[in-house]
């Protein structure tokens, strides 16, 4: 999903934070098997499968 996105979100002038589920407990019991994910702070913008139009659509709000 990483490379999927990247330069997309590099391309919108934004950083990407990669963070591992599996190594953090907390975030492991909230998600479990339900990754990979991505979120602004605490809002989801998709999860599973990169979502280029809920990304397209995320950027349109988030310049």
């Amino acid at each position: 999903m990483i490379t999927a996105i990247r330069p997309l979100i590099a391309a919108g002038g934004h950083d990407l934070r990669e963070v591992d589920v599996d190594a953090d407990p907390l975030l492991k019991a909230r998600f479990g098997w339900d990754v990979p994910l991505l979120f602004d702070g605490d809002r989801e913008i998709f999860r599973h499968f990169p979502d280029l139009a809920a990304l397209r659509n995320w950027f349109a709000v988030n310049p």
